[in-house]
């Protein structure tokens, strides 16, 4: 008989080795009071990555108040301090990390091949990860959300805005994956309708004034995709194009509201906030992170209302006024 029990007991021992003990709840200690270390890597400070930030921690709050504690770190527009803060994370072995923008999602894919990732603000994963025939799933430690509005809709707007236009200038920076894949993408639209597209690149914010300048002498209108470094330079770019009456259509809001006429836009805010939403079914063991789909989200058309009245264009029908803050 002890021998009948000692064999038991050690056939039972193997079954819990083996894992078949009870299934656990998506709270692993079934308590509800987990917490969690979220590690946020945003490029650069302009507001379509500062609202993707704020949706994202609004979400995390809203759903496990209390539970995430964030270590939020800029990388001032620069790839090697995006490794460095991602480097630091994986040292402190974060639960997650978020990714806001390309190079900071490059660098976290480059840190490690363990800890969730999860994008926001990224344009096209493929390009992004260097993952050929892209199905929508990267299917592995990462996910996350595109910024992508739709690029046939984006060139139908020029087309509607500006049909008599001949010369489109695409104004872009050159170090970005993101820009590269949408000028290329909206090249061979505009040139399907008859546009003369030209690409003036700028490496960084030395030389966007000179770039710009040489668009504006050569086109009719301008065209700036999400690009984090015009986003940064808005300014520069509205002293320079506003003078020379040539427009802007921009495909954020962000670039729109400091030097654009017209954008086909997402809300940056929604989009951290359906980040944050995939997060906490990642960090709650609700959703496996290699199985999520990339995540999008509506676009809308916009126009800045100052910049119209100063080059005397009328808004077509179905666009809405930015907001003009304050």
């Amino acid at each position: 008989m002890k021998k009948t029990i000692t064999l038991l007991l050690a056939v039972m021992m193997v079954l819990l080795a083996c894992g078949c003990s009870p299934a656990t709840t998506s709270d692993p200690q079934n308590t509800g009071t987990t917490k969690y270390t979220v590690g946020i890597c945003q490029l650069v400070q302009h507001p379509a990555l500062d609202a993707a930030t704020k949706g994202f921690r609004d979400a995390l709050e809203a759903l496990l108040p209390g539970r995430v504690t964030f270590d939020e770190q800029d990388a001032s527009g620069e790839s090697v301090n995006c490794a460095t803060i991602v480097n630091g994370f994986v040292s402190k072995k974060v639960d997650l990390i978020m990714a806001n923008a390309t190079a900071a999602l490059q660098a976290a894919a480059s840190a490690t091949a363990t800890i969730p990732i999860l994008g926001t603000s990224i344009t096209a994963y493929g390009v992004a990860l260097d993952i050929e025939d892209f199905n929508g799933t990267v299917g592995r430690n990462i996910s996350g959300t595109s910024d992508l509005a739709d690029l046939d809709e984006q060139a139908a707007m020029i087309r509607e805005w500006f049909p008599e236009a001949k010369k489109v200038g695409i104004l872009f920076c050159s170090a970005e994956a993101n820009s590269r894949y949408q000028v290329d993408e909206i090249s061979a639209r505009l040139n399907a309708m008859g546009y003369a597209c030209t690409e003036y690149a700028f490496t960084d914010s030395n030389d966007i004034s000179s770039v710009t300048q040489n668009a504006c002498a050569a086109c009719d209108i301008l065209y700036i995709p999400t690009d984090n470094t015009a986003a940064s330079n808005t300014e520069a770019i509205a002293n320079i194009v506003l003078p020379a009456k040539v427009p802007v259509i921009a495909a954020e809001e962000g670039i729109c509201s400091g030097c654009g006429v017209c954008t086909l836009t997402i809300s940056y805010y929604d989009l951290g906030y359906t980040t944050g939403q995939m997060a906490a079914k990642v960090l709650t063991g609700e959703a496996d992170i290699s199985q999520m789909a990339i995540a999008y989200t509506n676009a809308t058309k916009k126009y800045n209302a100052a910049n119209c009245a100063a080059l005397g264009l009328t808004p077509p029908a179905g666009y809405a006024a930015i907001a003009v803050e304050g």
